[in-house]
């Protein structure tokens, strides 16, 4: 599996696209559709789905675009299911004053793994950051996508509606540093980074 990545939108958040042969999926597109539908174009590949690590509005403005050009279903946690279409929930209305909405997904992920055709998942529930902030982790290439629980030397914000501090760090702890060290940590903003290197180095949850 291969991965490419888009800084999109006035907060560069990541979109992440998993691909193999000719097939893509989409993860937190923020912004910017048109240029993750000419990037796919570009490389003839066709998308089959979108996940969601969650559900502020700086990782899905560009859900509603990019579902209809292409039919493909949404997949992200039950938990905030409901803030796609609440601009005051995804906080649109406060950050941006315009609403950034789109409708409910089509498919509600649970822990475990995750199969949409060819590509296999793991889920990881990792709230702190939001109630239903989610992880998704390639076991045999190593990699995981953490949203905005975990950077490069940082955590999410914990003061938004439905972020706790304590949450964060336990998850980050009990979950996230349990993964092994080389795993490759793709986070909703900023550069990519080791779960050894947080482990070692990120100054809000140093490992106990």
């Amino acid at each position: 599996m291969n991965i490419k990545s888009f800084s999109l939108g006035a907060l560069g958040t990541n979109c992440y696209i998993l691909y193999k042969e000719d097939k893509a999926i989409i993860v937190d597109p923020g912004a910017e559709g048109e240029k993750v539908k000419s990037w796919l174009s570009s490389n003839n590949l066709q998308p089959i789905a979108i996940l969601l690590t969650h559900a502020h509005f700086d990782h899905i403005g560009a859900v509603e675009y990019l579902r209809k050009s292409y039919g493909i279903k949404v997949y992200m946690h039950e938990a905030e299911k409901s803030w796609l279409g609440s601009s005051r929930l995804n906080g649109s209305l406060l950050f941006t004053g315009e609403e950034i909405i789109t409708r409910e997904p089509d498919i509600l992920v649970e822990p475990g793994p995750l199969y949409i055709e060819d590509f296999e998942l793991d889920v990881i529930h990792t709230p702190g950051h939001s109630p239903g902030s989610i992880s998704f982790l390639t076991v045999s290439e190593k990699m995981l996508i953490s949203g905005d629980v975990l950077f490069q030397r940082g955590i999410g914000r914990t003061d938004l509606p439905g972020g706790d501090y304590k949450i964060i760090q336990d998850t980050i702890r009990n979950k996230l540093y349990q993964l092994p060290d080389e795993t490759i940590v793709y986070p909703g903003h900023g550069p990519v980074t080791t779960i050894g290197e947080e482990k070692l180095l990120n100054p809000f949850v140093p490992e106990i």
